[in-house]
C-alpha cells in the first residue's frame, strides 16, 4: 500500500475549520427545523410535514420531523462541546456555519419540499406567493450573512502574524 503524503499543518488547520463549520451547519439546520416545526406546525397549525393524507399521518410525520430536528441540534452541540474541549472553537466560523446551515435548510424546505415534492405549503391560502417569497428571501439572507462571516473569518485567519493553535 502506498502512503499518502500530507502537507505539514494542513490537516490541523483545515480540520478545525471543517469541524467548526460542520458543527455550526448541523446546529443551524436543527435549530431552524425545530423552529419551523414548533411555530408553523404546532402553534399556528398552518401545515404538517406531510399534508397529503389524514391528520393522523400528518401528526406522525411532524413527530418524525421533530425527532430529526432534535437529533441534528444535539449532534451539532456535541460537536460544539468537542471543539471547546480541544480548544479549537472559532466562534465566527461556527456562527457562519449556523447561518449557512439554517438558510440552506430553509431554502431546501421552501423550494424542494414546498414546490417540487409538494409535501406541504407554508400556509394554505389563496395567494401563497407572499409567504413563499418571505420564506425563501429569509433563507437567502441567512446564507449570505453566514457566507460573509465565513469569508471574514478566513481573511482574519490568513492575516500575517496570526498564531494558529495546536488543534487536533
Amino acid at each position: 500500500m502506498a502512503k499518502h503524503k500530507t502537507i505539514p499543518g494542513f490537516k490541523k488547520r483545515f480540520s478545525s475549520w471543517d469541524r467548526n463549520l460542520g458543527s455550526g451547519c448541523l446546529f443551524g439546520l436543527g435549530l431552524v427545523a425545530f423552529i419551523d416545526e414548533a411555530v408553523f406546525h404546532q402553534l399556528l397549525h398552518w401545515h404538517h410535514f406531510y399534508d397529503k393524507s389524514t391528520t393522523a399521518v400528518g401528526l406522525i410525520s411532524d413527530g418524525l420531523f421533530h425527532a430529526f430536528s432534535w437529533l441534528a441540534t444535539i449532534g451539532g452541540l456535541f460537536m460544539f462541546a468537542d471543539l471547546l474541549r480541544r480548544n479549537a472553537l472559532r466562534l465566527q466560523r461556527w456562527w457562519g456555519g449556523v447561518l449557512v446551515g439554517s438558510g440552506a435548510f430553509q431554502l431546501y424546505d421552501g423550494t424542494i419540499q414546498h414546490k417540487l415534492m409538494r409535501l406541504h405549503q407554508i400556509r394554505y391560502v389563496e395567494n401563497v406567493l407572499i409567504y413563499d417569497l418571505i420564506w425563501n428571501l429569509a433563507a437567502i439572507t441567512m446564507i449570505i450573512l453566514g457566507s460573509m462571516l465565513l469569508l471574514r473569518a478566513k481573511r482574519e485567519e490568513n492575516k500575517p502574524g496570526r498564531m494558529v493553535s495546536n488543534e487536533s
